[in-house]
């Protein structure tokens, strides 16, 4: 499994909220959901993100944007167009000042509008949760990330079509176009960036150092050390540990102690595991070391990450 494969698995919609929205001219949306991850594109007409302290960010017809973080944003027709509605947990629609009465009428069932054959078409998901793995993730990523329509193709659209239907099962197709939308859209933007992508991306296309990486992510409970890794990618350890380094931004051992902790912060989370089984599981030999470890790394032991302390 290469490493964006395993960031990707541990950001699964689950409950993912889905809606189209049909507008008219001028439009805004003011979004206030405090989903950590949503994706969006105009699947008719062009619209603007603004974000507290940033540029506008344009997206244009088919364009998809990914938006992380909880802090609310605007989408709308122009960046000085006031917002009418706004987005609230659930996708919740509530009408502001200055629309009209009909404005967040339900026209099926995931989608809102004054009128079905209405001007922009706006179509989003909101991932409602995002565990350690993928705030790993997000981690690479600045708040707003639009993606060109030519480079992630029609995945919005192919999802458009199980939006508008009511039937058995829709949350669970839902959540899965969710989840290749986001794949989808990630994987041509981290391509197209290149030099300027993450480090643990472009690693993945060194020979040397994809393949250690590769090797930490199929088994981190293996008793790797730069030794084994060094010998499993056919270099010294020196030469290893520098191109590690220099690509990835972190030493070896660094990067598989960093990775153990967060797979076992995620099970902390979604599991009721104990804490020596999560321990071995990810490669330590008890609790005890675990703990050593996740306090220095996080500064909080594993029981008090379960029980939500700081």
């Amino acid at each position: 499994m290469d490493v964006l494969d395993d960031l990707l698995s541990g950001t699964r919609a689950r409950g993912g909220v889905f809606n189209l929205t049909i507008l008219d001219r001028p439009w805004g949306l003011d979004i206030v959901d405090r989903a950590p991850l949503a994706l969006a594109s105009m699947l008719s007409g062009s619209g603007w993100v603004l974000r507290a302290g940033e540029e506008p960010v344009r997206i244009g017809e088919r364009d998809v944007a990914v938006l992380s973080g909880t802090e609310p944003y605007v989408v709308a027709d122009c960046p000085d167009t006031p917002p009418r509605l706004r987005i609230h947990p659930g996708g919740r629609c509530e009408p502001l000042p200055g629309a009209p009465v009909d404005y967040s009428a339900r026209l099926g069932m995931r989608t809102f509008g004054r009128r079905p054959d209405g001007e922009v078409w706006v179509v989003s998901g909101t991932y409602q949760r995002v565990g350690d793995v993928g705030r790993r993730l997000l981690s690479a990523l600045p708040p707003t990330v639009v993606v060109p329509a030519r480079d992630v193709g029609p995945v919005m659209d192919l999802a458009l079509e199980e939006i508008r239907r009511d039937q058995l099962g829709q949350q669970s197709i839902l959540d899965r176009w969710l989840d290749l939308a986001l794949i989808t859209t990630l994987r041509a933007w981290f391509d197209h960036l290149q030099t300027r992508a993450p480090g643990w991306y472009r690693a993945q296309h060194d020979p040397v150092v994809g393949h250690a990486l590769r090797l930490i992510h199929d088994d981190p409970a293996h008793p790797w050390s730069v030794r084994t890794l060094a010998e499993a990618a056919g270099v010294s350890r020196a030469t290893l540990s520098r191109k590690f380094t220099g690509i990835v931004g972190e030493p070896p051992m660094s990067y598989l102690t960093g990775w153990r902790i967060t797979l076992a912060a995620d099970q902390l989370d979604d599991t009721a595991d104990t804490l020596e089984t999560i321990a071995r599981r990810v490669g330590y030999a008890n609790a005890f070391a675990l703990s050593v470890a996740f306090k220095r790394l996080r500064g909080t032991t594993p029981t008090a990450h379960r029980h939500g302390a700081v």
